[in-house]
């Protein structure tokens, strides 16, 4: 045990919850299937961190001594609905179960694996099985998954409540499936990795541990389904992104748009490993959204490092993109595309049709798209009215004081 002030002690609480939520959730649950309370007894277990690490220290293995106390509350919570004579082998299933969690690392991430398969089988709804898994394996809470997915709070809740009760309720197993069921079940496990690494994406203020845990996930698919290309598209637009993680903030915590990045500071690295995974998904022949995108984002790259405008380019992929997975943030970008190319009217059109969709309302990314168009076409009133829309929408430090200083450059 390490001696730890209360400070000291949450600082680590909150690292756990970053970095293992999902591998204790997948361990709890695995067995009953009962998501709720794994999810119940592990908060309790966090609590109790919190109350008794300041005193007792920090143990040597975090996780195995929250999957302990969390263990122990689902058995009182056994307990208390029902009497069993057998109590004795719970016990010792149980004392097993927390020795193995203690030194079987890979078992405790099979078995998030397999939840996020879990979560994603044809029994459960839809709608519900990508936010599921975000839920889940990666510890978003349904307020940010709402925001993710453009829908209250409230009906996000009550979407993943339904799916925990469902998985309970037909025992669906925790298993990783056969490859022909892997493949009918990937689209929401893809997505659910993708809108993950972008949560960690745009929390330039915080730990990027969201992010790589994402990036993980995605390595692992790609082993398990090395013929399927869309996850060496998906794994491919991460790695673009992470290459350019450093250069989007200057020395202050300002953020820095693409245009303006300092490309010396791209891991090249990333850059190398995205531009093979996405050839070796172009040469299986299936183009698939995450392919398309990971295009777009090779062709910024190649704008940037070789100085050539390519934008038509990056507008005919947005034009393929938008028939094969369209939607309102295919048509925003597409708009910034087709402004780059000189076709004002047709942006500012597709922009302001958007703003009748209620959904835009409270999404960010729209109203410093607006905010950026209005301006370069001289719509000063318009442009105001987006930034300031914009930086009431902004949590993140560093990007709204970009906002605020691009409002000041027009007033």
């Amino acid at each position: 045990m390490t001696a730890a002030s209360p400070s000291d002690a949450r600082t680590v609480v909150e690292a756990v919850a970053r970095e293992s939520y999902g591998r204790l959730i997948a361990y709890l649950g695995g067995r009953s299937g009962d998501l709720a309370a794994a999810e119940d007894a592990l908060a309790v277990a966090f609590l109790t961190a919190l109350e008794k690490w300041p005193s007792s220290g920090v143990p040597d293995n975090p996780d195995a001594w929250l999957l302990t106390i969390a263990r122990r509350r689902k058995l009182d919570e056994r307990r208390k609905e029902e009497v069993r004579a057998n109590n004795a082998s719970h016990l010792d299933l149980i004392a097993a179960e927390i020795v193995a969690a203690s030194e079987l690392e890979d078992e405790i991430t099979d078995r998030r694996l397999a939840l996020m398969f879990a979560c994603a089988n044809p029994r459960i709804e839809p709608a519900a099985q990508t936010p599921l898994i975000l839920q889940t394996v990666l510890g978003l809470t349904a307020t940010d998954i709402a925001a993710r997915f453009l829908v209250s709070p409230k009906a996000m809740g009550q979407r993943l409540v339904r799916a925990k009760a469902r998985i309970k309720n037909e025992k669906i197993p925790f298993i990783v499936p056969e490859k022909e069921e892997l493949q009918t079940r990937l689209p929401a496990v893809l997505a659910a990795i993708y809108a993950g690494y972008t949560n960690g994406w745009m929390d330039i203020d915080g730990a990027q541990t969201l992010a790589h845990e994402a990036i993980w996930l995605a390595r692992v698919v790609v082993s398990l389904l090395p013929e399927e290309p869309e996850p060496k598209g998906l794994l491919a637009l991460m790695l673009y992104s992470e290459a350019r993680r450093t250069a989007r903030q200057d020395a202050d915590g300002a953020f820095v748009p693409l245009d303006n990045q300092d490309t010396k500071l791209w891991d090249r690295k990333h850059l190398n490993a995205a531009e093979a995974l996405l050839h070796q998904a172009n040469a299986i022949g299936r183009t698939g959204r995450y392919q398309i995108e990971a295009a777009i984002q090779s062709a910024h790259v190649a704008r940037r490092l070789d100085g050539v405008s390519n934008w038509q380019a990056i507008l005919s992929l947005y034009d393929v993109l938008n028939k094969i997975a369209p939607s309102p943030v295919v048509t925003l970008n597409r708009s910034a595309a087709l402004a780059r190319n000189g076709r004002t009217h047709e942006a500012l059109h597709d922009i302001f049709r958007l703003a009748e969709n209620p959904k835009m309302a409270g999404y960010l990314p729209y109203w410093a798209a607006r905010a950026r168009i209005c301006t370069d076409f001289g719509r000063r009133a318009d442009a105001i009215e987006a930034f300031t829309v914009a930086i009431g929408l902004c949590w993140a430090k560093g990007e709204r004081r970009h906002l605020e200083e691009q409002r000041l450059k027009i007033f």
